[in-house]
């Protein structure tokens, strides 16, 4: 078991202030929220024992105003290297380790209906490459296809293209990011090319979602559902569609301050706020078995 560290919280509110004034997509919302902050440390709101209880309280309040949850204060239970973004990076590896590189399961269930599972992240996509395609690959043959997300929190935008690009027959736009100072944006579009084969564009594809999976796991989810490419299963998303980087303020805490905004070309917005919302509404728990129902009867007609 860790040992709470306690620290002073000044720096740490001092610090968050100025990545949010420097940093964040919304510069009035930053302005809202740093007053906010400065406020609650004058109060003593933040003077408490432990690191964990400071990363509580602080990402409380940076979500108050507009509900961002990329906006943040994480704690680590383990140090972290100072290096920008260098927190989330070290816990991604351990995760790519242990899960097959993002694709803990790949299954053939009865009828030619293929299960693909991407858990727990959509990771960096020079990580990811080779388990992905070998597992979108291995399921192209299948007559239908189900993508579980149930348990995804999310990860590279990058990675969702990679993925998108085996489940459609041609390049196709599939978002836009905006960022911060306004005069920049940046496409996404599915690849032209994939290593292996693609499942393609035509055959029933179906994807599992829970109100765990969250960010880049909503965007592979929204963007097959916008494109009219995939039915939805399962439960209402998290809601988190702003790109984000982190800074590492102190050993066990590092603050994630969104960078930018993300724009669907179909629908002109995005799942903030909203998450992404089934098609077929059901629990989380009783999805893959409704959807493999509704897959052979698919087939079957």
């Amino acid at each position: 078991m860790t040992t709470p560290t306690k620290l002073a919280p000044t720096p740490v509110i001092d610090e968050t202030a100025r990545l949010l004034t420097e940093h964040y997509v919304f510069p009035e919302i930053a302005e809202q929220l740093t007053g906010l902050l400065r406020r609650r440390l004058t109060e003593g709101a933040y003077d408490v024992d432990d690191t964990e209880e400071l990363a509580r309280l602080v990402t409380t309040d940076l979500q108050s105003v507009n509900g961002d949850r990329h906006l943040r204060l994480k704690h680590h239970a383990a140090p972290v290297s100072t290096k920008r973004g260098a927190a989330t990076l070290d816990a991604m590896r351990r995760d790519f380790d242990t899960s097959l590189g993002g694709a803990p399961r790949v299954q053939l269930l009865d009828g030619g209906v293929a299960v693909v599972e991407l858990a727990p992240m959509l990771f960096p996509l020079e990580w990811a490459a080779e388990p992905l395609s070998a597992a979108l690959t291995l399921a192209s043959r299948a007559q239908a296809l189900i993508v579980d997300l149930r348990a995804n929190r999310g990860g590279d935008p990058d990675t969702v293209a990679f993925v998108c690009s085996y489940l459609l027959d041609e390049r196709t736009h599939l978002n836009t990011m905006h960022w911060r100072d306004g005069e920049r944006s940046e496409q996404s579009w599915s690849l032209p090319y994939v290593p292996g084969a693609r499942f393609g564009g035509s055959k029933p594809l179906y994807v599992l979602t829970s109100d765990s999976t969250f960010s880049a796991a909503e965007e592979l989810a929204y963007d097959l559902q916008q494109l009219g490419r995939a039915v939805v299963v399962g439960e209402p998303t998290r809601g988190g569609a702003h790109p984000c980087q982190g800074w590492t303020l102190h050993p066990h805490l590092e603050v994630t301050v969104p960078l930018g905004r993300a724009i669907n070309p179909v629908s002109g917005t995005n799942w903030e706020g909203t998450g992404v919302r089934p098609d077929i509404p059901c629990a989380a728990a009783d999805a893959l078995d409704h959807t493999h129902a509704l897959a052979l009867a698919r087939l079957a007609a």
